[in-house]
């Protein structure tokens, strides 16, 4: 949350300074980033991986991956109120299998029930001089602040090194973990206990062309629907968008969140939520689409399909919506409830009619 308090700050002053709603003006300061920084880390641990001389953008990876999704529901852990968690990027396959099955890039996966064992298999291949890709709990690596310490939730890092001080590890940048350290946050996850990805592959053998249109096209196919074949498909995709908008709008009954999120704590929780699951958690800033954007550019010059600059575009615009959704959130302005709850229900359909619009261009 501490970079998104500056955050805050820098469009507040450009906002002043230039006379831009708070919308513009945050759109203007995340694109005047410094080159380099990390805009989509499950896309960024992907480039720690790949073969030498596989050099291709964050942008493409996010794409490669499915790019931008929709998922929301809301989960009841004992001893916090409910929490709502937007999934903004493609989803339910995990990201970097994904992207490396799309461009036919071999690897190995494994877990370990033992810790011995799992650190003799990392530091074997660290020794090879391959980074490896672990999946761990956030809420166990001391420079992640999470609102939800829950160790159930997947979260990767890469392992790059190891010296006298403990392991190297990627994640958005360098941090080092002692041994004992990272061996907490390696088992805490058990569901995926001491999972790690090796790449074993030493080029791509799927043309990216090929692998840019299966992306765009499985990506079209995730946001109409249906994904998993099951009841849960009716929180995903532009399903979920209509779901979760009517939810928003329903001030009567026990889902509807104005009487869900009735106490301050639990309106001021759910707007938190709101806000960092469209730019950070499970997501790149702008619900993805910003990225996404930027992806479909190099798509249309890479597959010679000029309708994907067209899909950029309206993508671009659907971006800026969810960004004022963000705002929403960030800042009720001393707002009812149920007139935050509508507005953000109103943004949500505005987005959910552009991309609509857009969904045929991927295809």
């Amino acid at each position: 949350m501490t970079d998104h308090k500056h955050l805050k700050r820098l469009v507040r002053e450009r906002s002043a300074r230039t006379g831009e709603s708070y919308t513009t003006a945050r759109r203007h300061v995340l694109a005047a980033r410094p080159h380099g920084t990390v805009r989509h880390q499950p896309s960024d641990l992907v480039r720690q991986l790949l073969p030498a001389g596989t050099d291709l953008s964050e942008p493409m990876l996010c794409g490669l991956g499915g790019g931008i999704g929709f998922l929301a529901a809301v989960f009841d852990y004992r001893g916090m109120p409910p929490i709502l968690t937007i999934v903004a990027q493609h989803h339910p396959a995990p990201w970097a299998p994904t992207v490396l099955d799309r461009l036919g890039i071999a690897f190995t996966e494994a877990h370990s029930t033992s810790p011995a064992a799992a650190l003799k298999a990392l530091r074997s291949s660290l020794a090879l001089g391959r980074p490896v890709y672990c999946t761990v709990s956030a809420a166990r690596l001391p420079w992640r602040a999470v609102t939800v310490p829950v160790d159930a939730d997947p979260y990767g890092v890469v392992v790059t090194g190891e010296d006298g001080s403990g392991f190297a590890v990627h994640d958005a940048g360098p941090h080092r973990l002692p041994v004992d350290g990272f061996l907490d946050a390696w088992s805490a996850h058990r569901k995926g206990r001491h999972h790690r990805l090796v790449v074993t592959g030493a080029a791509p053998t799927v043309a990216l062309d090929a692998a840019v249109i299966a992306a765009t096209a499985e990506t079209a196919a995730h946001l109409t629907g249906p994904v998993l074949g099951n009841a849960f498909d009716a929180n995903v995709g532009f399903a979920g968008m209509t779901r979760l908008a009517a939810q928003l709008r329903d001030t009567r009954t026990r889902t509807g969140f104005t009487r869900r999120f009735a106490s301050p704590e639990a309106f001021a929780f759910v707007l938190r939520r709101v806000h960092e699951c469209l730019e950070a958690q499970y997501t790149a800033p702008g619900a993805t689409r910003p990225i996404y954007a930027d992806f479909l550019d190099e798509a249309a010059a890479v597959t010679s399909r000029p309708r994907l600059a067209e899909a950029a575009a309206a993508f671009r615009t659907s971006a800026a919506v969810w960004s004022a959704m963000s705002a929403t959130a960030w800042e009720p302005d001393g707002s009812e409830p149920a007139a935050v709850f509508a507005v953000l229900a109103d943004l949500l359909d505005e987005a959910r009619a552009v991309e609509e619009a857009a969904v045929d261009l991927l295809r």
